[in-house]
Formats: structure tokens, C-alpha cells, sequence
């Protein structure tokens, strides 16, 4: 991927595009980027389903290798083909497989999202969770094709998120 962006020598990408060009908006991103990170009430799995499968749909390359950490714990290995195969995989319980299947929704065909579908999703998820998921994965869908866009995504370098 070609950066679309200039850079100047010495310069990190992200910070330099996020904070430098133009701060205001980029320290506002940013927060809400951390935030979702930070704050977050959801389980690791259900999280890690859903921004992945943000990540996959959009190819963002960081994202893809990222993973998140809470108190030194990941996801297991062979979890992004998991997410991959979210309608049969044998590893995701609801909640994972509906995660997964939000962010495709939400990122693929927003539109659709049909009464049978909040059905489901209101039989394993608080309203406050489906609102966190949401912002969660309007935030991934958001800054992965920023950065995927403007070719960020392959000089990356973030912080590990809060909490990890």
C-alpha cells in the first residue's frame, strides 16, 4: 500500500497524521479510539470477534495483527479463522457469534439489520451493550479505513491499549 500522505522524515506516521496535521480533530479521535479500548464492559472474546471482523472486512493491516490484552490474557491462537468462519465455527458461544456477526453487519450491510436479527441480539446483550458495541465497532470501522485508506496502516506504531 502506498501512504497517501506525506510524512517528514524522522516522523511517526499515526501520530504525525492524527495529532500534527490536525490536532483538535485527531486528539478527539484518538480519545474515542483509547476510550473504546479503556472503557470497555464487554467480554474479550465478544470484543475481539467483532473488531477483527471490522479488521478483516476493511484490511487493515495493524489491525489484523493486533490483539487486545487484558491482564496479560489474548485470545488463543487460530481465533481470527474463528471469526472468519463466525456462522460455523464450534468455538464462539452467542454472544461471540453475534459480535461477529454485528460488525459484518454493521460494516457490510447496515441497512438489513432486521427485527429477527435484534431479536437475537436483545435476547444476549443489555441495551448499554449493543450501544457499546456499536460505538465500538463504528470507532474500528472508522479509523481502520482511515488509516487504511491514506495507507497508514502498514507503518502503524500504536501504544498498547489502556488496561492491557
Amino acid at each position: 500500500m502506498i501512504m497517501r500522505i506525506d510524512i517528514p522524515e524522522g516522523a511517526e506516521p499515526i501520530p504525525y497524521v492524527w495529532g500534527d496535521m490536525v490536532p483538535r480533530i485527531g486528539q478527539a479521535a484518538t480519545e474515542f479510539s483509547l476510550s473504546v479500548y479503556a472503557h470497555t464492559t464487554l467480554g474479550l472474546r465478544e470484543f475481539e470477534a467483532a473488531r477483527l471482523r471490522v479488521a478483516q472486512i476493511n484490511g487493515c493491516v495493524f489491525c489484523l495483527d493486533w490483539r487486545t490484552e487484558r491482564d496479560g490474557v489474548t485470545v488463543e491462537e487460530g481465533f481470527p479463522d474463528a471469526v472468519t468462519q463466525w456462522r460455523t465455527t464450534d468455538r464462539f458461544d452467542e454472544r461471540t457469534r453475534l459480535a461477529a456477526e454485528y460488525a459484518e453487519r454493521y460494516t457490510l450491510d447496515h441497512h438489513n439489520l432486521d427485527d429477527a436479527f435484534w431479536e437475537r441480539m436483545t435476547a444476549h446483550y443489555s441495551q448499554a451493550e449493543i450501544v457499546e458495541l456499536s460505538m465500538s465497532i463504528g470507532s474500528w470501522l472508522a479509523f481502520g479505513r482511515l488509516n487504511h485508506v491514506l495507507g497508514l496502516d502498514s507503518v502503524c506504531v500504536l501504544q498498547p491499549s489502556p488496561g492491557s
